[in-house]
């Protein structure tokens, strides 16, 4: 099948050029040593009760134990997020939107055997996420594009489900939710999951200012995703707090070779209750 697209500005803004410059130079052993392990490269943090086990045993082995422990837990979340999106049929087209260097778009693929998009402003993982899908044998149903989420170019009604993960926090999402009810179907899906800060704390605290900095973002308040989708004719679905259920993977990323020194932030951040990890999937009416 023929995509048919309307040429739009991919980088729109100098913050947008920074933030596809950091993407672009960006080679974190944290996102390249996890997809080594069985080849799914994935650019987000992890849920569920961590193997502490993996801390013991020959010392010669244990880098290798966190790793793969690690990439288990970023497996779950994504794993998590595509079971919000409801039924999904091998003839449906999805978007992965912030699509990193592909991991989330070759797992729906191999679930539901469906067609994906997979979007990012960085050029190198863009060529990244599509070489990824020839080795795969996939690239016939999953392919990468170079586009701005809040402008794609992508037909109306085109998709049955969209998500984000853990990428919202680099646009404005008064111009991000628009573009999605347009590309959706009616009935289709949104999910994200997010790092968001707690209105109820106040504005951004320190350690989430820190996050900020570290990442080059600007993360919402949780109030902005509810009022924003609400504009949009996306009706929350699911809401699920994942805060505590992402902490062990960054206690255990903190005892781990991979660590790049954020570690602590998000941890005061979510420990403090200034900060917060969500899953909100929401319908197209």
């Amino acid at each position: 099948m023929t995509i048919q697209e309307t040429p739009a500005p991919v980088l729109a803004s100098a913050y947008q050029r920074s933030v596809a410059d950091y993407w672009n130079r960006e080679k974190n052993p944290v996102n390249l040593r996890l997809g080594e392990v069985d080849g799914i490269y994935h650019h987000h943090y992890g849920i569920g009760d961590a193997d502490w086990s993996v801390l013991e045993g020959p010392e010669e082995t244990r880098d290798e134990r966190i790793t793969a422990e690690l990439h288990r837990l970023e497996c779950a979340q994504a794993d998590l997020l595509l079971s919000h999106l409801g039924p999904i049929t091998p003839d449906d087209h999805l978007l992965d939107s912030g699509s990193g260097r592909g991991g989330s778009s070759l797992v729906a693929n191999q679930r539901f055997g469906c067609h994906v998009d997979g979007i990012s402003i960085s050029e190198t993982q863009v060529a990244f996420a599509n070489e990824q899908a020839e080795k795969h044998g996939v690239s016939g149903k999953v392919r990468f594009h170079l586009k701005n989420m809040l402008d794609t170019g992508f037909e109306t009604d085109r998709f049955r489900a969209i998500w984000n993960n853990e990428s919202t926090m680099y646009v404005d999402l008064s111009q991000l939710f628009p573009e999605y009810a347009r590309m959706l179907r009616h009935g289709g899906r949104y999910v994200t999951i997010t790092g968001c800060y707690n209105d109820s704390y106040g504005l951004p605290s320190r350690a989430v200012s820190e996050i900020n900095a570290h990442y080059i973002c600007d993360i919402h308040p949780r109030s902005s995703y509810f009022k924003e989708m609400a504009k949009n004719r996306l009706v929350p679905a699911a809401v699920v707090d994942l805060t505590e259920a992402t902490i062990p993977y960054w206690e255990l990323r903190a005892q781990s070779p991979l660590a790049t020194g954020i570690e602590k932030a998000f941890l005061t951040a979510y420990k403090d209750g200034s900060f917060q990890y969500l899953l909100i999937a929401a319908d197209r009416v």
